[in-house]
């Protein structure tokens, strides 16, 4: 029989280079393989060191052996109001604590640690704890602000049925060898789009349409992410294994409208998570056709995304065949570093790629 744990307290310590092999390990062994079934260095530095908002700050707990034990990073993030002003924020993410370990504070000691950490530099913390760490969430200051509603559009309804009504019982939708083990997407990858030097570049066409948008949403005074090209590029076009794809809308030659999704597996369906959809302004039209698109040419059962109210692609939604799905959505939840933040959901205005978990 294996000797418990001693109880000596770990030490805590930011994270450095070296730690990450140890690190790898232990969210794997906490967390699985995450969102692309494998934890990787590649994956790792691209999310945490070429952040085009910076690199994540982390904290660790170690034993006086120089065990890894805990492990606490907050992505950095940036929201604009639309007069103009910045506000940094953070989300907790990729966080892990080894079982022989748990129970003694380490998940608390490190994000209140990482929150003084951030304090001086850090307006905001976010995140969409779920139901299980939503109570912990809570007793260190973080606020419920609602649940971001989800959309969907079936596009296999017979399909789509048999797995929802699966899932709700959590069983599997028929015999495995009858599933594909992941859904065959014929849209061209954002990966190759962005490496076409007629693709998303600040100069050409997808720079003209990105002016625009950020003109109109000066006037709305909700928090949002300002999509340049280069931030989509970093989003979409070089995430390691996330297997975006990418829909344009043109009128003539002109570039009117633009979405980037994925396909995966969601239990028993293969679902196209529409992540962002971005038209000229007023351009309902355009945000129709995107969203036709994405359910007719993504080879999924069904289309997944989130429509901000008062957005071209909100008001496209119902003609797109899209509703929102009960029981679904994401709690969002935050607070300042310093405690209670005076925010509500209506304050804000998402796409389902600013709160997806990656």
């Amino acid at each position: 029989m294996s000797a418990l744990p001693a109880r000596a307290e770990p030490a805590f310590r930011p994270l450095a280079e070296s730690d990450l092999p140890a690190v790898l390990d232990l969210l794997t062994a906490s967390l699985a393989g995450g969102p692309t079934g494998t934890r990787t260095a590649e994956f790792f530095t691209w999310k945490h060191r070429r952040n085009p908002f910076g690199a994540s700050p982390g904290l660790l707990a170690e034993t006086a052996d120089g065990r890894i034990v805990g492990v606490r990073l907050f992505l950095r993030w940036q929201w604009h109001r639309g007069d103009g002003r910045t506000v940094a924020a953070v989300r907790p993410v990729d966080t892990a604590t080894h079982p022989d370990f748990q129970g003694r504070g380490i998940f608390r000691r490190l994000t209140t640690d990482l929150l003084d950490q951030v304090a001086d530099e850090t307006e905001l913390v976010f995140n969409t704890p779920n139901g299980n760490s939503l109570p912990g969430y809570r007793t260190m200051g973080w606020q419920e602000l609602g649940r971001v509603p989800i959309a969907v559009r079936a596009v296999r309804p017979a399909a789509f049925a048999r797995g929802a009504r699966a899932a709700l019982a959590r069983r599997p939708a028929g015999r495995a060898a009858d599933r594909p083990v992941g859904p065959t997407c014929p849209l061209p990858t954002a990966a190759d789009w962005f490496a076409d030097p007629a693709g998303g570049g600040a100069a050409g066409p997808v720079g003209e349409l990105l002016r625009e948008r950020a003109a109109a949403d000066a006037a709305d005074h909700r928090l949002a992410v300002r999509r340049t090209p280069e931030f989509l590029r970093w989003r979409y076009g070089e995430a390691p294994g996330l297997d975006y794809r990418v829909l344009t809308c043109h009128r003539g030659a002109e570039l009117t409208g633009l979405a980037f999704g994925r396909p995966r597996r969601r239990g028993p369906l293969a679902e196209f998570t529409l992540s962002d959809v971005l038209v000229r302004p007023g351009d309902r039209d355009s945000a129709a056709r995107l969203l036709r698109a994405a359910a007719r040419e993504s080879g999924c059962d069904h289309v997944a995304t989130h429509l901000s109210p008062g957005t071209e692609a909100a008001g496209a939604a119902l003609r797109a065949g899209f509703l929102h799905a009960p029981r679904t959505g994401m709690t969002l939840a935050a607070r300042t570093p310093t405690g209670p933040t005076p925010l509500t959901l209506a304050d804000w205005r998402f796409g389902l790629g600013d709160l997806e978990v990656f």
